[in-house]
């Protein structure tokens, strides 16, 4: 199992909260930011989980690709938000 997805399960978070999450950040990643940070993770395991996904961004494509999700679509809103702030 993804250790992202493994990190939320250990803190009770649910499989419709997790899918939820992800599909939050094929459509809008600051957006998935926000709400990673409302599901009541410990500061610490939720910086853990942040460096190790700085460490390995392809962690995230695991997860989406697991959770039976388009990666391509993060892909384009992450470009799109490159845009915006360029």
């Amino acid at each position: 199992m993804n250790p992202i997805i493994a990190l939320l399960k250990e803190h009770n978070v649910s499989d419709e909260q997790i899918h939820s999450l992800f599909q939050t950040l094929t459509e809008n990643p600051m957006m998935a930011m926000a709400t990673l940070g409302q599901l009541g993770l410990p500061p610490e395991k939720l910086q853990a989980l942040m460096m190790q996904v700085m460490q390995n961004p392809a962690l995230i494509k695991e997860a989406v690709e697991e959770l039976g999700l388009d990666f391509s679509k993060v892909e384009a809103a992450k470009e799109k938000m490159q845009q915006q702030q360029g």
